[in-house]
């Protein structure tokens, strides 16, 4: 393994700001979910808050969802984004996020930071001087004409340029001197304003990764949006702990049926400290932004336990969208499953033995000599899926139901079940 692999050997495991408030997170509801977190989640494996985008400017989320064109950020005299103080009070006099990242650590947890990739626009424009450096300014590293398609507060950073992985090392230096422990990378997994060149960044991966070995603070690496370049996936391999495989997603049952395909083509790809990212779980309350309210997922049950079955026998980090504090019964109960949880963590060897349009069935090991069968029904209908031990290289198990938290007994030669449509079921069997 890779130094770098370390920092995560197994799926991270979290809460993310975005899915409920978009670009518009305050110190007062990150801090809020944390504390819901260190309360009801911590014990089951979920540590890190991450502070989702716009943290840096001071009027966002007055568009709602959208993003605010050529949004004023706020910096540092060295082009550096600093948080809004207005959305985060504890930064004020320069102390950036420091005071929240002590916080969460006092509370047995991790902070996270999202970022775009490059250098700020207003930097380029003021020409502000890169840290450290005598004779260069931020607009003679910037790369004009690499520009996000979806944001424009960016300009990307020229790697052959003097002063690029400087830049880069400036930054991280503040992060980690801040207690940061994972840095959201975007615009980067897959460049898509560049459709005949997705993976356009990859020189300012590099310099990323080199950025990160160097600022003395160990840090996850993930990388958005997708979806992930397959052809790319040794040198995501080599330099991330995370790549997005998909676009963004969120609660349609088309959205969750696709990333069956998805899954399939990355599940060679599975390593420790190397973790395809199926994106966050919209789960419970999202979408506050909107309106202030949100509502409430559009996933069923059923497609709830089938998301969360595939995430975790797929080995994707799980990373929670909901607003923690508003989660109901059910909710908890699907984030507290220690034994689907052991799954993610614990498992090995995770591969499809078959799909088709209307079913899919999954395998994987334990570290302890047990093996994992997952099936799905991804049809509209109620429908038998059934699979031959012979596929795990049994020929009779004892079989327990790891949502039901119940033993079905012995079976011999194949394992059936009756699935409402969209459903799933997930088994340990020995």
């Amino acid at each position: 393994m890779l130094k770098k692999d370390y920092v995560a050997l197994t799926p991270p495991m979290g809460w993310n700001s975005w899915d409920c408030y978009g670009p518009a997170i305050t110190e007062a509801d990150l801090i809020g979910n944390a504390e819901y977190m260190e309360k009801h989640l911590k014990e089951y494996g979920w540590e890190y808050v991450i502070n989702d985008i716009q943290w840096s400017e001071p009027s966002a989320g007055t568009k709602g969802w959208d993003y605010n064109a050529f949004a004023e950020l706020t910096m540092d005299e060295y082009g550096r984004q600093m948080p809004a103080i207005n959305r985060f009070p504890s930064a004020k006099g320069g102390l950036g996020f420091k005071p929240i990242a002590d916080k969460i650590h006092a509370m047995g947890l991790k902070y996270g930071i999202h970022i775009m990739r490059g250098v700020p626009r207003l930097a380029v424009h003021k020409k502000l001087p890169v840290y450290g450096m005598t004779r260069i300014t931020c607009d003679q590293i910037a790369h004009s004409s690499s520009v996000c398609r979806w944001n424009s507060d960016m300009y990307g950073i020229d790697a052959t340029k003097e002063g690029a992985q400087e830049y880069y090392n400036s930054i991280f230096s503040l992060y980690a001197s801040w207690g940061v422990d994972y840095v959201k990378v975007d615009d980067i997994c897959n460049t898509n304003a560049y459709p005949h060149n997705p993976y356009s960044a990859e020189k300012e991966i590099e310099l990323i990764r080199r950025a990160i070995d160097s600022c003395g603070r160990p840090m996850v690496l993930s990388l958005s949006p997708g979806a992930a370049v397959i052809e790319k996936s040794w040198h995501l391999s080599r330099n991330a702990n995370m790549w997005r495989i998909t676009d963004d997603f969120w609660d349609r049952w088309d959205l969750l049926k696709e990333m069956f395909t998805y899954c399939e083509i990355w599940q060679k790809h599975v390593s420790p400290g190397c973790f395809p990212d199926c994106d966050m779980l919209p789960l419970g309350q999202i979408c506050i932004t909107t309106d202030g309210v949100g509502h409430w997922t559009n996933f069923t049950k059923e497609e709830q336990q089938t998301m969360l079955t595939l995430w975790s026998i797929f080995r994707s980090p799980l990373i929670l969208g909901a607003e923690l504090r508003k989660n109901d019964e059910w909710t908890l109960s699907l984030l507290t499953n220690k034994e689907v949880l052991r799954l993610n963590k614990h498992s090995f060897g995770e591969r499809q033995i078959d799909r088709n349009d209307k079913e899919a069935i999954w395998t994987s090991e334990d570290v302890d000599g047990s093996k994992y069968l997952a099936l799905f029904n991804l049809s509209d209908c109620i429908r038998t899926v059934s699979v031959n031990l012979e596929e795990v290289e049994l020929h009779s198990a004892e079989l327990r139901d790891l949502w039901k938290r119940e033993n079905l007994g012995l079976v011999n030669g194949r394992v059936s079940a009756i699935l409402q449509p969209h459903e799933s079921k997930l088994y340990r069997v020995r």
